[in-house]
């Protein structure tokens, strides 16, 4: 079974709270003497004025669909939830608190390639933080808001992104996501799950199974 470790993360208003979940057998830190994963995730919660943490179902599915291919994945509560310290500031702190993050899972495993996965506003902070950061390589965004994130805020990324976004999306809907996608560089992976509100509601299991397809098809 995974394992779930809580983690304080270093932050400039203090410290955010974090959730590090491990594949079974992997060590908590390279320095632990095991053997370092071959990536490792940040993943990052919905809006946090609405109820998001990184409690969240989908925010959880995406950390499980990431250990399930061997990939420690942690989740952090953006600032002012929880534990976080410091107070909402309308996605500019929070970008700042994904660097945090990303700081934090590179010092426990230097070295290793990094992953940036969110959903939601947790995508729109998380995916231009992932693109600008060298660290980074891979990116995966669910629930895209795509009348938020927009396309140039993602130009000239030139690294591999997984989009899973529901059919029937409030916040992106079908033909403003189209847009929007075929506006992002190469390479780039969009799924859509048949039926699916902006929160997969009842298809929670269709939304595992895209996560996976698309991790298979980066990592095998």
């Amino acid at each position: 079974m995974a394992q779930l470790i809580q983690t304080d993360i270093p932050a400039p208003h203090g410290l955010l709270e974090g959730l590090l979940r491990l594949p079974d057998g992997m060590a908590a830190s390279a320095s632990d003497g095991e053997a370092r994963p071959a990536h490792a995730a940040v993943v990052c919660h919905p809006h946090p004025q609405f109820g998001g943490t990184m409690h969240n179902k989908v925010v959880f599915r995406l950390a499980a669909a990431l250990v399930e291919h061997g990939i420690p994945a942690l989740r952090f509560n953006f600032r002012g939830v929880g534990r976080s310290t410091g107070a909402y500031d309308e996605g500019r702190g929070e970008a700042d608190d994904v660097r945090a993050a990303l700081d934090a899972l590179a010092a426990r495993y230097p070295g290793v390639p990094l992953l940036v996965a969110g959903f939601s506003f947790g995508a729109w902070v998380g995916l231009p933080v992932g693109c600008a950061d060298a660290r980074v390589t891979h990116l995966i965004g669910a629930g895209a808001p795509v009348s938020l994130l927009h396309a140039d805020d993602l130009a000239g990324c030139a690294k591999p992104k997984l989009i899973v976004q529901g059919e029937q999306d409030q916040y992106g809907p079908r033909d403003a996501l189209e847009t929007w996608f075929a506006r992002l560089p190469e390479p780039k992976r969009l799924t859509i799950v048949p039926g699916a509100d902006h929160f997969f509601t009842q298809q929670q299991s269709e939304l595992a199974a895209a996560l996976d397809a698309g991790l298979r098809a980066w990592f095998g």
